[in-house]
């Protein structure tokens, strides 16, 4: 009689188990990996268009062309201060969140319209404009208790604040001011607003260049002019002002003014040389203040 086969070790029906064809998996797991990628798919898409749907993906685009259009030396402290600056732009910013006092809004607001301002220089009109809009906006903004609008009490405040963070004595400035200012309770339009912002920017670097004029004229160890030179070229600087067109926007004045050559001032210089007769001295602020003057006197009046 034949003797049984001995049974396998334990190690060699590993081995055959290992050897034995896979069972295919079943089709429910298949479809349970296609649809946890629909399933990542749809989040992803979802949070975009949450992103999109609360305006984070429009407010990014904004601050990077922001970023483009006026190219800072810091980029990153820039951005910091352009969010920072955006808190109080939006109407629906008014609620729970607003700061206890009226008073502190508002100065919150013109701060940040100030900041608005003065992103671009004036000659860059298309970003200058862009940035008037975006102040607008910001101050009109309403609060709970306040209607959308911007009053000539908030317009004429962010005038002076304007002039006199641009350095310009208050002496100099408050006829331009009384010339552009609204009632207190009157509706400012946004073409009013710009002519106003736009004014005064102008102004500032207008009178800067009066001073830096005054400067060559002066005697520096008096700190004063001779009466005849300084008249001299004012008169000459009011003739370079006058051939413009009195409609004509207020930086076509700031040209007119870059205009007075050497060659003008050397012969206001020679005529009043010619005098011989000695003249009472002119001050740097009576200069100033005759010399913006002759700018003001073009400033279309507001009404």
């Amino acid at each position: 009689m034949a003797a049984l086969p001995a049974p396998l070790p334990s190690a060699k029906m590993a081995a055959v188990e290992k050897r034995r064809p896979a069972v295919a998996p079943a089709a429910g797991f298949a479809d349970s990996g296609r649809s946890s990628v629909s399933q990542a798919a749809a989040a992803a898409e979802s949070e975009e268009d949450f992103l999109r749907q609360v305006g984070v993906t429009e407010m990014l685009r904004a601050a990077l062309l922001k970023v483009l259009e006026t190219r800072p030396e810091e980029p990153i402290a820039f951005l910091a201060h352009y969010f920072e600056n955006m808190g109080l732009r939006s109407p629906a910013s008014g609620g729970a969140g607003e700061p206890p006092g009226q008073l502190l809004l508002q100065q919150q607001r013109l701060g940040r319209a100030l900041w608005h301002l003065r992103l671009a220089h004036h000659s860059q009109r298309t970003a200058f404009n862009n940035n008037v809009s975006v102040a607008y906006e910001c101050l009109s903004a309403s609060g709970r208790k306040k209607k959308p609008g911007l009053d000539g009490r908030t317009y004429s405040e962010l005038l002076k604040r304007v002039c006199r963070d641009g350095g310009a004595p208050e002496e100099v400035v408050a006829p331009l001011l009384r010339k552009i200012q609204c009632r207190d309770h009157e509706a400012v339009p946004l073409g009013i607003f710009r002519a106003g912002m736009l004014s005064c920017f102008v102004l500032l670097e207008f009178v800067a260049r009066a001073g830096a004029l005054f400067q060559l004229l002066e005697d520096p160890g008096l700190a004063v002019a001779d009466r005849r030179v300084g008249q001299a070229v004012l008169d000459t600087l009011e003739g370079a002002l006058g051939t413009g067109d009195l409609a004509a926007a207020p930086t076509h004045y700031l040209e007119a003014g870059s205009r007075l050559g050497p060659d003008n001032l050397a012969r206001a210089l020679d005529r009043a040389a010619a005098g011989r007769r000695p003249s009472a001295p002119m001050s740097r602020e009576e200069f100033l203040e005759k010399a913006a003057a002759l700018f003001i006197a073009k400033v279309k009046p507001v009404g």
